[in-house]
């Protein structure tokens, strides 16, 4: 049985509450979170010990891991704490958003070896990982532009904003959106090297973008589009797409369907059908024993669960391939301010690299393109 304490009582951490407290080899033995009128009541109805503050909870509790659901701003400083104590971590998107924590943290918790892991939960959406599966067999042949979009309804109109409308809590659509859209491109096809013409629109908010346009630029010529909007009500949850082009054909993927477009005459590899198909995510998600909001968040839990308690050590969804995103992230960020930035391999680091210097980020993450 896999003891796990969960820092973070938001919408994201009350789901995982639920999925954790349902999972046959996990047991949730402590919760902290600030609002102590939430701990109380969770605490006369589930019986689970609760703190305010996370470090009591992980010098008292005999954990073997942790679940970090707090606004991202606090999301470096609790996973170090965690990973200092050898505890196996897993702790919502994005990351960090300074860069360089999230690469610092990835090679702190591979010298800890521990498993770790961030909730980018596209990743094991089955129709997600078919698109993957065709794509590793070339059934696109060689792809040569994809485009990502997400689009939902969160800010819809000027108002008080919680921490997402945040710029040094959340960071607006850009790290809670669009952020999704790149860790996804980064999983099915590489991450992009350089980026441009980045365009970070405010519509509603005023401290952060509504918006994210730009285009991507990959190592082997490749080229990407990313479109990413918050503020979109014709939707009535988070709905993200990607579209690729190849030598071969095309492929549109969502959460709901692989649609493909394979050449009669492309010397397919057999991994797809020719001409047009369609299947669904029915075809490819695998059962969870517990659902809640899509089958998806459960098999991110049960993934990192399963992999500590059968002592497995790779990863779909670790630090260090947060960490990318992060990377990519941040050369949008400097793109937006008028120069195109080329993204700096987060693997390539080395701790004394990953400090961040008073100038900030830019010398460090990113650099002009010449």
């Amino acid at each position: 049985m896999v003891n796990v304490g969960l820092i973070g009582l938001g919408k994201m951490g009350l789901s995982h509450l639920a999925i954790v407290n349902a999972h046959p080899e996990a047991k949730l033995i402590g919760i902290c979170d600030t609002a102590s009128y939430m701990c109380s009541i969770l605490h006369k109805y589930t019986g689970i010990e609760v703190f305010s503050n996370y470090r009591e909870m992980l010098d008292q509790k005999s954990l073997d891991a942790v679940i970090i659901a707090t606004p991202s701003r606090f999301h470096g400083e609790m996973v170090r704490e965690a990973l200092l104590r050898g505890l196996h971590v897993f702790c919502e998107k994005p990351f960090c958003l300074d860069p360089a924590e999230g690469i610092s943290l990835a090679e702190l918790a591979d010298r800890r070896g521990v498993v770790n892991q961030v909730g980018y939960h596209y990743r094991f959406v089955g129709a997600f990982n078919e698109a993957k599966r065709l794509l590793d067999a070339q059934a696109l042949g060689r792809i040569h532009h994809l485009r990502v979009e997400a689009y939902g309804p969160v800010v819809l109109r000027p108002k008080g904003g919680t921490w997402r409308a945040k710029s040094i809590e959340g960071g607006g659509c850009l790290h809670d959106y669009a952020c999704h859209a790149i860790d996804i491109v980064n999983y099915l096809v590489g991450r992009p090297d350089g980026v441009s013409g980045t365009v970070l629109n405010k519509i509603f908010s005023r401290d952060v973008d509504d918006e994210v346009y730009a285009t991507l630029h990959f190592p082997d010529g490749m080229t990407g589009m990313i479109a990413a909007n918050w503020s979109d009500d014709s939707l009535r949850r988070m709905s993200t797409q990607v579209t690729l082009w190849g030598t071969n054909g095309r492929m549109i993927v969502d959460r709901q369907e692989v649609k493909t477009y394979i050449r009669g005459a492309a010397g397919s590899t057999g991994a797809a059908k020719e001409g047009w198909d369609i299947r669904h995510t029915t075809d490819f998600h695998s059962d969870v024993w517990y659902y809640l909001r899509g089958e998806e968040y459960s098999a991110q839990l049960d993934y990192f669960i399963r992999c500590i308690a059968e002592g497995r050590r790779e990863n779909i969804s670790s630090f260090a391939s947060a960490a990318q995103t992060d990377c990519v992230v941040s050369a949008m960020l400097q793109d937006a301010g008028g120069v195109w930035r080329r993204v700096v391999d987060a693997g390539a680091r080395t701790p004394a690299q990953s400090r961040t210097d008073e100038g900030g980020l830019l010398s460090l993450v990113t650099g002009a393109l010449r």
